[in-house]
């Protein structure tokens, strides 16, 4: 199996991308394809752009990695109740090349903060996102509120979470699972 996995944050100090790290620590015997978001920097996305240039090489280098991928775990970094306008640059170019260009795709979607709602207003944008609109199949979701508290040396402390990500992870590794069966 291989997991193409990504924070939707270009923050070199991202919580999410330590949300992240953990989880992909817990999926054992698996390809993991881990990229920063950061290498995919491109012009903001507009039609007239890809009309003119059509598709900057690194949209269509983001969009060969899910093609390959069985599955995406994906953390989510919320600016603003809403996906950080980096990621969003990359999913817009990307869903230009190919609608819907999840589909067929696993997903454990992961999303955290400083705060108690544990990015919770970006979760709800992507569920919908990820699973509506680009077709993908979401099998396993969290969020992880009180980053700071719940979350030290590269550990979760807080056992109620971090029961609550091993069971998302499980339920995504089983469905992984079934792709190979």
């Amino acid at each position: 199996m291989k997991i193409l996995a990504f924070a939707g944050s270009n923050s070199k100090n991202s919580i999410n991308k330590q949300l992240l790290n953990y989880t992909l620590g817990q999926l054992e015997n698996t390809e993991i394809d881990l990229v920063d978001i950061n290498d995919f920097e491109m012009p903001i996305y507009s039609i007239d752009r890809q009309l003119e240039s059509g598709f900057p090489q690194l949209a269509e280098d983001f969009y060969k990695k899910i093609k390959e991928a069985d599955g995406l775990v994906i953390s989510l970094a919320e600016h603003n109740g809403n996906f950080t306008v980096a990621l969003k640059n990359i999913l817009d170019w990307v869903s230009r090349i190919e609608m819907p260009y999840l589909k067929d795709k696993k997903i454990l979607l992961l999303s955290t903060s400083p705060g108690s709602y544990g990015g919770g207003n970006v979760m709800e944008v992507g569920l919908k996102y990820f699973g509506m609109f680009a077709s993908g199949e979401i099998v396993a979701s969290a969020t992880f509120p009180f980053f700071n508290d719940n979350f030290q040396n590269n550990e979760i402390v807080n056992d109620e979470l971090k029961n609550t990500i091993l069971e998302k992870i499980t339920t995504f590794k089983n469905s992984l699972s079934e792709i190979e069966a």
